[in-house]
């Protein structure tokens, strides 16, 4: 590297010469540092021929560069501290892997319960009936058999016992490992209907529950004349009476009968006559009527009729 110290001139004179003349002499020097004793005693490393030795100090800096960032990298690096996971999370983490192990064992077990083979039905017992034997319900059910009890389904019992129209509503319980209990709720028959030589028991909705050949062998009062035969609302409107009335009032009365839907006139068996009205208030009816059937009766003033058409003002006659 040039120095930039500035060179420094001096003159001499000749001697016994005066200031300065034509036969001064210019002269110039500069100062050269010295090395350092360090530097005298390192090797010169032997430049390699062929290329420059600034190239060639050009690539140490570069890499001694690379050797310092690595340094740098390395001690940051050697800084780096690792905080614990915090409870919280791992205690998070740790629920929900738990979970959804018992989720999927749950899952598991749900299974094997449902399509399991030793859970299938292979007895079934019935409970309700009374129109209809148990035989007749089991029969019905026959496809249940060897299906496992987790399928069976309330909906699919009924659907079943659709054809027995005596059943009104149907519910299954499962008796593991293989029984299934059904109970059954059967239409109450509030009448006979004489059709032919036959009577059939019918229920307030008219719907035709069996049949007997002798009336007096039911406990039921009967429709003169039928459903088809008084039209359906004089029907409707007597049986709804009758559905009303309690077992032991239903059981005392011989026949039914209406002129119209207003006009609705019971029968009792030992003759006397019962004036109910139309439908309305059917319930309020029959507990007057009750009363008055609970009433001593008198023999020297027998009651014929009880007329309970407005059943807050009864009449008895």
């Amino acid at each position: 590297m040039a120095s930039t110290r500035r060179p420094t001139y001096t003159s001499t004179g000749r001697s016994g010469g005066g200031g300065g003349g034509e036969g001064d002499v210019i002269s110039a020097s500069r100062s050269v540092p010295e090395p350092a004793p360090e530097e005298l005693q390192k090797p010169k490393k032997p430049r390699q021929p062929g290329k420059a030795g600034t190239r060639g100090f050009g690539r140490g800096k570069r890499n001694g560069n690379k050797a310092e960032v690595q340094a740098s990298s390395d001690a940051a690096g050697a800084n780096v501290v690792a905080f614990p996971e915090p409870k919280g999370k791992r205690r998070k983490r740790n629920i929900l892997t738990t979970a959804g192990i018992l989720v999927a064992i749950v899952a598991g077990l749900l299974a094997a319960a449902i399509f399991s083979p030793v859970l299938a039905v292979h007895t079934i017992s019935v409970s309700g009936t009374r129109l209809l034997t148990p035989a007749q319900v089991q029969a019905a059910l026959e496809p249940l058999q060897g299906k496992p009890l987790p399928q069976v389904t309330d909906e699919e019992v009924a659907r079943l016992l659709e054809p027995l129209v005596q059943v009104k509503s149907v519910s299954a319980q499962a008796r593991p490992p293989s029984g299934l209990a059904v109970a059954v709720r059967e239409r109450v028959p509030v009448a006979l209907v004489k059709q032919g030589e036959q009577y059939q028991l019918v229920d307030v909705d008219g719907v035709q529950l069996a049949a007997t050949a002798d009336p007096a062998s039911v406990s039921l009062p009967v429709i003169d004349g039928g459903a088809g035969t008084i039209g359906q609302d004089l029907f409707r409107a007597t049986a709804a009476v009758l559905g009303a009335l309690p077992a032991d009032v239903l059981a005392k009365l011989s026949n039914a009968s209406a002129q119209s839907v207003d006009a609705v006139e019971l029968k009792l068996v030992d003759g006397q006559t019962i004036i109910w009205g139309n439908a309305g208030e059917k319930e309020l009816k029959a507990k007057v009527l009750a009363a008055l059937l609970k009433v001593p009766a008198d023999p020297k003033n027998p009651v014929r009729v009880y007329d309970v058409s407005v059943p807050r003002h009864p009449v008895t006659r």
